[in-house]
Parts: structure tokens; sequence; C-alpha cells
């Protein structure tokens, strides 16, 4: 059962060092995603719903991405200071956790230019911040400093080969938004998260034919004591 839509927003910057993405560090102790590094972002809340005025069947996405957009731009100024516009916002991915989560809320991705300012923490809500690279972040992940979910680990993967703001920005605007629909595959040591396109995808195909076509196909990521893997077949 789905419990709802949230937003989360990545800020971009250059710097001499190349592409820096914003991450803020939750409190250890209380709250979702406790300890972790995350983007800014939060719940799609009743206010932001308020505007929409698309209607029929095929108009559901839209009023439900725009209250995602609105979200995110206010959830970014609720916990950095940092005011952005819902067109700055441009759409990067969603991502559907797993049927086991206990709690389960569809989140919109989206990609934004940070805008000129001094992040301003908000206390309730985050320890720390940092403007990281993402080999940075991922050095820090292996080294046990930085602790990174799966969504936020994928999403600066992808931000690898892009060297500046601009190139990210054009890339995620010139691609469709992919959904990342989570499974876990059980018995699995080390841990191994599967989306479509992977050989053993619960709904790859039907029980019958599941894998045989082309059984090494990767779409996944094995989280290794030793570090994280991302494999994705081309």
């Amino acid at each position: 059962m789905m419990h709802g839509t949230a937003a989360t927003v990545v800020l971009l910057r250059d710097s001499a060092d190349g592409l820096q993405v914003l991450l803020l560090e939750r409190p250890r102790h209380r709250g979702s995603f406790a300890g972790a590094w995350v983007f800014p972002g939060g719940l799609v809340d009743p206010q932001d719903a308020h505007g929409g005025n698309a209607s029929g069947a095929d108009a559901d996405d839209d009023v439900e991405l725009a209250a995602a957009r609105r979200a995110g731009v206010r959830e970014t100024a609720e916990e950095t200071g940092l005011a952005l516009a819902a067109p700055d916002l441009v759409r990067l991915s969603r991502w559907v956790p797993p049927p086991e989560a206990p709690r389960r809320y569809r989140t919109e991705f989206f990609l934004a230019k940070a805008p000129a300012g001094e992040v301003v923490l908000s206390p309730d809500e985050h320890v720390a911040s940092a403007w990281l690279t993402p080999s940075e972040a991922f050095r820090r992940q292996r080294e046990g400093t930085m602790d990174l979910v799966p969504p936020t680990w994928v999403t600066l993967h992808g931000l690898l080969h892009h060297n500046t703001v601009a190139e990210a920005l054009e890339a995620a605007a010139a691609a469709a938004p992919e959904t990342f629909a989570t499974r876990q595959l059980s018995g699995r040591e080390p841990l191994v998260m599967v989306w479509a396109g992977d050989a053993e995808y619960p709904d790859a195909a039907p029980p019958e034919t599941a894998g045989r076509s082309d059984p090494a196909r990767r779409h996944r990521l094995v989280l290794g004591t030793g570090g994280w893997s991302y494999q994705r077949s081309r």
C-alpha cells in the first residue's frame, strides 16, 4: 500500500573540483533515515496540492507532479534556506519503495541549480551539511564516515560523468524520467536491490519466461561491506 507522495531536490553547483551536490545529515537517533546523508525533500502536504487545475484520467499524474514540485520548493526552503521556483526543478526520476517497506512513499526526484546564498539548516531536520562531488561522497562512504541510502547512492552515481551543472540539467531535461520500483532479492548476502531490466526482477516477465531470454541482464545495486556496486546492462 502506498502512503503518499514525496519530493526530493538534488541541488547542484559548479566548483573547482567539478560538479558538487548538497547533502544533509539526518539526526542519528530519531526520524526517517536516521544518520543518513540525504538530499533536501519531504512529503507532499495538502497545501502543495492547491493550484492544480487539470482534470480527466490522464491529468492525475500532472496534478501530482505539480504538487511534488511545489513540495520540493517548500521543503528546500524549510531545510536549507535556499529559495527556488517550481520551473527551476528538472524532473530526474521516480522512486518506489519495495512492498515490504513499513511506510511507502512514491518520491519524485528533481535536479536544480543551487541559488546564491548560504545554507541555513533547520535544526529539527538536519545536523550538518556538505557540498561534495559524487566521487568524494562515495569515498567517505567507503571510509565509513558517510551513510548513504540506495536512492541517494544511485542518483550520485548517475551524476559521476557530468562535469558541470549545465551539462547535468541538459541531460536530465533531454531524457525520459526513469522509475525505480525497488525489489530486494531474498536470501542474498550481500544484500541485492534490483530494478526493471534485471533478469531477476520479480515482474520482469511471466514466470515461465522470466530471465530466459538474457539471464545475464543486470540492473541492480549490490550492497557489499567492502563497497557498493551498481551493475547495469546496456
